[in-house]
């Protein structure tokens, strides 16, 4: 009997764990989301690929725990900051804006939403522990990284609090960044424009550019061309293909890739490829305040990723669209060919994971600056203030928490990595 005793001390808060896990991702996954079996088979094997990818893929398991953890650092309910909602190191890339520009940015817009800033930071932060620990970094690396990444983003609030830089015309490319992100930026200028469209597309023997069928890139069926071409009347579409594979936490929305007839560049090609991918309520949504003013304004979640999109970014891309389909809601955008991330390859030291970390503080810092009264009516208020405010003097202070805190969440979130390895070989094998 004492044994007994014990043995439940010693598992009952993995039991307890295991449960609120299959009770998360049966809600957000099977419930909300409607996933098939087959659908959360595919997700749950992408998530399978690392802790990482899990923590991707488990927006919802986070915003669970984190938003029962009270903070001095936090911002009122009623002074909220746009967030991006899902900010983690592979949420940031290169793309070409609407003035031709290649800058880095972050690049993921779909958990959009309005809370603590506090939120993108912690979230971000994990990701950084979680990352560089995929890489075989140790601990001490992986918190001096989080500090460059929370010590730049600080420092970047400040200099719009001094209107030393202007969130609305602050942009990062190869002349203002170091490291692997400058390299990947001065690679992509010599990047074709037509990279993309030579890679997905081909000339048939009509003569006309269709996609070209791989793994990833399928036909779709005459009904969904069908309804696409009712949906988006204003373009000549030269062909259309349902896109698979992308992403960790968005398996199982459908996506189209949309090729139409555009301008004429300067390598003579005219077409582009509109990337439309259905969208469902921000994750973040389901735990913090309910925000009557922004809902108001973003009804429609394809509205709510297109604004997100708008606010954070100077220069949008000028397809931004959304449209309703079939009672589903999607938002548009040009799939750009100078999409590219810093991945792990492009790391030669632990310099250059302080340099990269440095640079995403401040894009943070811009997007939640940016995303106010700035750029929108519902805000009545400059963030970086309200952000500032609550920091104070204590930046030290708040640097230190939140390291602490990514640090313990990193050793959670590879504990529950172990609990969803069970979980998915007993209900999904």
């Amino acid at each position: 009997m004492e044994y007994n005793l014990l043995e439940r001390v010693k598992d009952t808060r993995t039991i307890l764990r295991r449960t609120l896990l299959e009770t998360i991702f049966e809600e957000f996954d099977g419930q909300l989301m409607g996933l098939t079996d087959e659908q959360r088979i595919e997700k749950y094997r992408t998530m399978l690929d690392s802790p990482f990818r899990f923590f991707r893929g488990s927006a919802y398991l986070f915003y669970f725990d984190v938003t029962k953890s009270p903070s001095i650092f936090h911002t009122s309910d009623a002074m909220p900051t746009w967030i991006q909602g899902d900010m983690h190191m592979d949420n940031f890339g290169a793309f070409q804006n609407e003035k031709g520009a290649i800058v880095f940015d972050i690049n993921d817009f779909d958990e959009g939403y309005v809370g603590s800033y506090l939120y993108d930071v912690i979230r971000m932060s994990i990701s950084i522990a979680l990352y560089l620990e995929e890489q075989g970094l140790d601990n001490d690396t992986q918190e001096t990284a989080i500090h460059h990444f929370l010590q730049s983003y600080v420092d970047q609030l400040k200099r719009f609090q001094r209107k030393q830089d202007d969130p609305l015309t602050l942009t990062f490319t190869k002349d203002n960044t170091k490291g692997p992100i400058k390299k990947v930026l001065k690679k992509l200028e010599k990047r074709q424009s037509s990279h993309l469209i030579e890679n997905i597309t081909y000339i048939n023997d009509e003569e006309q550019r269709v996609f070209l069928w791989n793994e990833e890139v399928q036909p779709v069926t005459p009904e969904e061309y069908a309804a696409i071409s009712t949906a988006l009347p204003n373009y000549k579409i030269k062909d259309i293909a349902i896109k698979y594979g992308s992403g960790t936490a968005s398996i199982g929305l459908k996506r189209y890739y949309i090729l139409v007839e555009g301008e004429l560049n300067a390598q003579g090609v005219n077409d582009l490829v509109l990337e439309m991918k259905e969208v469902r309520t921000a994750i973040p949504a389901y735990f913090l305040p309910y925000n009557e003013t922004f809902w108001e304004a973003y009804e429609h979640q394809g509205a709510r990723v297109v604004g997100t999109q708008k606010a954070m970014h100077h220069l949008e891309d000028p397809h931004l669209a959304y449209v309703t389909m079939d009672g589903q809601e999607y938002y548009i955008r040009e799939r750009s060919p100078y999409k590219k991330k810093v991945k792990p390859k492009n790391y030669k030291d632990v310099e250059d994971y302080f340099v990269t970390t440095s640079t995403m503080g401040q894009i943070a810092a811009k997007n939640h600056a940016r995303a106010d009264i700035d750029y929108s009516q519902i805000f009545t208020y400059h963030s970086e203030e309200e952000i500032l405010k609550v920091i104070g003097k204590e930046r030290n202070v708040f640097a230190e928490g939140t390291v602490l805190h990514a640090m313990s969440y990193k050793e959670i979130v590879y504990s529950d990595f172990e609990l969803f390895k069970e979980l998915v070989k007993e209900r999904f094998n």
